[in-house]
């Protein structure tokens, strides 16, 4: 069984803003209350955490997080490492140094923002992140599990998303190349950001999402990454069956096959 627990399905400002006025920072729906995007992956028996959002301890304190196998960076983005350092707290559980993945672009401004996380500074663990950096360039294996990356274009910045068999998690995108939109084809659920209804230079709308979606067809489909802009419900009201707007604390389970 594969399944996903969304940590934080906001943008880079979080929900509500500060100072914000607007009726969705203010909204007693608690759907409205989005973190900074972030996720975990559950299969094969490991997890799996898909960036480290800057409420990450207080997002793995309110879903009972207290193991992660492997670490994966989609970008570098503050909003997605602003959670960084908390990863020493699962180094010190586990008593052992965690893999992380992501691309090239990505590791290189990992490694000059953290470059204390990838050196061994201390004789024990939870003094800092001990993390040992791996550049994937394609398919990979972690921990036994096969994870397929999945370039886009976060305007002029390249992104990956990662499919885990049935499963594909995509953010920050605004452009997917051909090559990318064939290796989704065949998911089974697709997680996909979509900004706002109206459309933004570096992400993608809701309408332009959904013709994401309608050429993958999954058979289900999670939309991440909302701003302030809409609410939850106003979202739900412009997407079909088959594709729901995903909150915090929303977890997802399938069957997990090989990619």
């Amino acid at each position: 069984m594969t399944r996903i627990t969304f940590l934080g399905t906001g943008t880079s400002n979080g929900i509500p803003v500060i100072g914000c006025p607007c009726n969705v920072c203010h909204s007693s729906d608690p759907r409205d209350n989005r973190g900074r995007t972030s996720a975990v992956v559950y299969t094969s028996g490991k997890t799996f955490l898909i960036d480290a959002a800057t409420e990450l301890r207080i997002q793995a304190l309110r879903e009972g997080l207290d193991h992660v196998d492997s670490i994966l960076f989609t970008h570098a983005h503050a909003d997605h490492t602003g959670g960084f350092d908390d990863l020493r707290r699962f180094n010190e559980m586990q008593q052992r140094h965690l893999h992380l993945y992501t691309g090239a672009e990505t590791a290189a401004m990992l490694r000059e923002r953290f470059a204390y996380a990838f050196t061994d500074a201390f004789p024990f663990y939870g003094g800092k992140p001990d993390l040992i950096l791996n550049v994937v360039d394609g398919p990979f294996t972690a921990d036994g599990v096969d994870i397929t990356p999945i370039p886009v274009w976060h305007g002029s910045m390249p992104v990956l998303g990662y499919r885990f068999g049935d499963l594909a998690y995509v953010t920050d995108a605004k452009r997917i190349p051909d090559e990318s939109m064939a290796l989704l084809q065949g998911v089974d659920v697709l997680v996909l950001n979509a900004l706002r209804d109206r459309p933004h230079p570096t992400h993608l709308s809701i309408q332009e999402a959904l013709e994401v979606i309608g050429q993958v067809r999954p058979r289900a489909a999670y939309l991440i990454h909302l701003s302030h802009e809409i609410s939850h419900v106003a979202a739900s009201a412009l997407v079909p069956d088959g594709v729901e707007i995903a909150w915090d604390g929303l977890t997802v389970e399938m069957q997990a096959t090989t990619a």
